[in-house]
């Protein structure tokens, strides 16, 4: 479960307004949600928001139901896959040590430097495997297509098996086939039982993949409801 309460921040000169301005929210476990509005509405900040990566002002966010600090920051992180907007992988690297990638904020600096251990490489191997990838796990992601970046992203997000997970315009740059292939993993994803939040800036296909959809505008909630007829209520926007 997600928790935002009136969170508020830092003042943004050239909005003239704080990015975040105000939110307050609530998404329960195995929801998949869909976050909209006009570029600079604040989507992406309030993802960030939720990973502790964008400091608060004023508010608290709750991550089931632990109050997100500087002291829980890690164990809320351990709940959350995210895949940033373009994948955010290191092009020099491999699909597995991409994927091995997503232990690093589990491990001290120290343990790093020995490596991953025999049962992190077998974590990612599998995953590699479930999402049609085995035969690249030794490939430079820079050789991939987008649609297999993009699983291998969905692939280290999931090494901490999260209970949450956070996409930043996953499909973004993608082709129909791995746009249909990156959104049907996601929907296998949460008849898991997985909590989804997507940005997204296709209002069909947050009609079609999601049951509830979030209207940003001006770092404020200005919608909160059904997926369904979303258009309608994004029309008052332009």
């Amino acid at each position: 479960m997600i928790e935002c309460h009136d969170i508020y921040s830092n003042y943004n000169t050239s909005l003239s307004r704080p990015i975040l301005n105000g939110i307050t929210l609530k998404i329960n476990q195995g929801e998949c949600v869909a976050l909209l509005g006009l570029n600079g509405a604040g989507k992406s900040s309030l993802l960030k928001a939720m990973v502790g990566l964008l400091p608060l002002q004023k508010g608290e966010i709750y991550i089931n139901n632990l109050v997100m600090t500087q002291k829980t920051l890690n164990r809320v992180r351990r709940q959350i896959g995210m895949i940033w907007q373009g994948g955010g992988l290191i092009p020099q690297l491999s699909a597995l040590d991409n994927v091995l990638c997503g232990k690093l904020g589990t491990v001290s600096s120290w343990s790093s430097l020995w490596g991953f251990s025999a049962n992190d490489r077998i974590t990612a191997q599998s995953l590699l495997r479930q999402l049609g990838l085995e035969q690249h796990e030794k490939q430079k992601v820079s050789k991939l297509s987008g649609g297999q970046q993009q699983r291998v992203a969905i692939a280290r997000a999931l090494m901490e098996s999260p209970k949450i997970l956070f996409a930043d315009e996953p499909t973004s740059g993608l082709d129909l086939v791995a746009t249909q292939q990156m959104m049907n993993i996601i929907t296998d994803l949460r008849k898991q039982g997985m909590t989804i939040v997507l940005v997204l800036h296709d209002l069909a296909m947050a009609s079609e993949y999601t049951d509830r959809s979030i209207i940003l505008d001006k770092g404020r909630v200005i919608y909160d409801g059904k997926s369904e007829n979303i258009q309608h209520q994004f029309a008052h926007l332009c």
